[in-house]
Formats: C-alpha cells, sequence, structure tokens
C-alpha cells in the first residue's frame, strides 16, 4: 500500500502566495499572456515529443513511465515533490522549470492560473474528461476545469477506535475533548486544516477572510491546545493503532490505512460539516510538449488507469467509471470510499485564500507555538 507523505501540505501559503504574484509581474512584463487552447495540433508526432511529469512520491504506479509511452508513444520522466510548497516554489522561481505536467492541490492551481502560468486546457485533446462525474466538473476553485483536472478528492473529519469511545458528532470533540478523551486526541498542524475544526465548530466557512472570524478561531484553537495529545500530519492513524489516540482529525484516506490494521477504526464527519479538498493535474505554459501533456492527462482518466489510484491509495477519485468499477468493493472494508459525489459536495471547496494566505500562517504560528 502506497502512503504518500503530507501530500497537500500547505504551510507557509502567504509567502508561496507572494512568490506566485510576482511571477504573475514577471510574466506580464515580458508579455505573456494566455496561449490559446486551440493552437495544439491534432496532427502532432507524440513519439517526438517527451513529458517530465512531478507528482507526490507512491501517488502513481511505478510502471507509470513505462505503461504511457507503451500506450502513447512519448517517453516521460517522473519526479517527486513531497508538498505543494515545494512544487510551487519550483514553479514560481521564474523561467522554465522543465516541468510539463505538475499535480498541485485545488487551491493552488487556482492560484497559479491568477499568476498565468498554466495552460488553459483543450477538452478535444481530452476526450476522457466526460468520465468524470458532473460534480466534479464545477468545483469552486476551476468551475468547469478550464485550467485543472481533478485527480483524487475526498473530505476530512474524525478517525477514532469505535471500539473505545463513542461515535465523535462534532469537532467539540477535538477542540473540547472529554475527561476520557483528554490529552487522547490529534489534530492536524497545516494551515487550512488547523483551522478547520474551529471554523465549523464557530458556523465560520473554511474560505474565511474575516479577521475578526479568524481572531475567534484562533482563540479556540490556543484554548483547546492543552487537551490535544499532538499536532500530526503524518502518523495519526499510527496513534489510533497503538492505541495511543481514540480519535484524531484526519484526512479521509489516510483513516483507510489505519482501518486496514484495525477494522475498529471508523471515520466520521462531523455534524457542523467539513470540507472538499481535491488534487489536480495542470500543465504548465512553458511546456513544449503540450499534445502530449493533454494525452497524459486524458490516459489517467481512462477508468482502467484511474482506477489505480482508489485501490492502491486508498482515496476516492472523481471518475465515475473507475468507481464504478472498484467503489462498491474498497467501500466493504473502507467505508467512507463509498461516499457519493453529492455527499462530497456538502462539504465547502477550500479556494485560494489570496491576500488572506498570510493572516493563515500568523495564525497557525501563533496556535502552535503557544
Amino acid at each position: 500500500m502506497h502512503r504518500p507523505i503530507t501530500q497537500r501540505s500547505v504551510r507557509r501559503t502567504g509567502a508561496i502566495l507572494a512568490t506566485v504574484a510576482s511571477a504573475a509581474l514577471v510574466l506580464s512584463a515580458c508579455g505573456g499572456g494566455d496561449s490559446a487552447a486551440s493552437d495544439l495540433n491534432p496532427d502532432a508526432d507524440l513519439t517526438q515529443q517527451s513529458l517530465t511529469v512531478s507528482n507526490w512520491a507512491g501517488y502513481y504506479p511505478e510502471d507509470m513511465a513505462a505503461n504511457f509511452e507503451a500506450a502513447v508513444g512519448t517517453p516521460m520522466t517522473i519526479t517527486n515533490h513531497a508538498t505543494n510548497e515545494e512544487i510551487m516554489a519550483k514553479l514560481t522561481a521564474g523561467g522554465d522549470s522543465g516541468i510539463d505536467v505538475a499535480f498541485v492541490s485545488g487551491q493552488f492551481a487556482q492560484a497559479l492560473n491568477e499568476a498565468g502560468l498554466i495552460e488553459t486546457l483543450n477538452p478535444e485533446f481530452i476526450p476522457n474528461l466526460t468520465n468524470l462525474y458532473p460534480e466534479a466538473q464545477n468545483l469552486a476553485y476551476d468551475p468547469g476545469n478550464k485550467f485543472s483536472v481533478p485527480y483524487a478528492w475526498g473530505t476530512t473529519g474524525i478517525c477514532y477506535r469505535s471500539d473505545l469511545i463513542e461515535e465523535p458528532t462534532s469537532w467539540n470533540a477535538i477542540l473540547e475533548p472529554s475527561a476520557e478523551n483528554n490529552g487522547k486526541v490529534t489534530a492536524l498542524a497545516t494551515e487550512r486544516w488547523l483551522m478547520l475544526p474551529a471554523q465549523k465548530a464557530l458556523g465560520f466557512s473554511a474560505n474565511t477572510t474575516d479577521e475578526a472570524e479568524m481572531e475567534q478561531v484562533k482563540e479556540k484553537l490556543i484554548a483547546a491546545k492543552p487537551g490535544l495529545l499532538a499536532y500530526d500530519d503524518t502518523t495519526f492513524y499510527s496513534r489510533l493503532v497503538s492505541g495511543e489516540a481514540n480519535a484524531v482529525v484526519a484526512w479521509d484516506g489516510w483513516c483507510n490505512y489505519g482501518t486496514a490494521e484495525n477494522p475498529d477504526i471508523k471515520f466520521v464527519v462531523p455534524s457542523e460539516g467539513s470540507d472538499l479538498w481535491a488534487d489536480t493535474m495542470v500543465i504548465l505554459k512553458t511546456s513544449k510538449n503540450k499534445e502530449a501533456a493533454h494525452a497524459y492527462i486524458n490516459y489517467i482518466l481512462d477508468p482502467a488507469n484511474h482506477a489505480w489510484v482508489a485501490e492502491n491509495i486508498l482515496y476516492k477519485v472523481p471518475n465515475k467509471g473507475a468507481m464504478d468499477a472498484v467503489g462498491a468493493g474498497l467501500a466493504a472494508t473502507y467505508p467512507n470510499m463509498g461516499l457519493t459525489p453529492a455527499q462530497l459536495l456538502e462539504g465547502e471547496s477550500l479556494v485560494d485564500l489570496g491576500e488572506a494566505g498570510p493572516l493563515y500562517t500568523k495564525i497557525a504560528t501563533e496556535v502552535t507555538s503557544s
């Protein structure tokens, strides 16, 4: 089983967005702008192009490059990044990064698009877009999938030991733990997900930029800190398996890693609601192999290929054919794999915070260091 580490890390969001904004100014000064997706050549010889793809380690089959070349004829090199911030730093450094296709979370795709750094997609070159659920074609960070294509999606909730405690129904089970859970709960440290439980418990948007609301979020998080076992983004499910923790804030797919070791580990979305996160594929404007890049995205969206993600990463994919093939079987062991697109869309889609990014960074620092 592949277990990608902190692939949706969003620390130092403010610094990243400042860099993206600078890159946009440079691109504008150089005369850069939207290139016409219609300029793609339908008769391009894909064997004469090559691709460099940057993805999270363990987030794709080890034989992906060989299989893609066998199917399409385009040689491929895959490089790995550990976090969103790592790949964003590379893509916004100026000049040609050498990357054709990058995997980033949805709000980062939005920021790259606003900076003019990624390509407008041509759906005529990605016919497998029709395999996406209709709900996946209208996500808040990119309505209509104009510049990104979702690869995996899910939500955040509470992962807990059902043999030790009752099902937690509120985010306050983490923020205001009972006596039996005091010191036996963990929270996520990455900015957006550090804030999420308090935002939802207080009735605020996960995308709020209101300073007064965020001050209340900070106060609630600081008040919750004495009851926490740890801030933990990577080993929280192991703490459940060992019994060190009773309940943890978790991304749904990561909870499944714990369930695989102990079926008493369950996942629940609290009554106050949660988020909808997505990891996406984007094509860099600097790519000289745009036809092959479109062909790669189309290849991923073949249900037989996309199903690998659900089966091996235990994340849901927004591909109806893929989930029709494997979803019911996986849901028998991992119930959250059976969440429908409609249920996922009950969560709030995370979007780029724009100029409010530094506010989140500042609060995260104040909370975790308090």
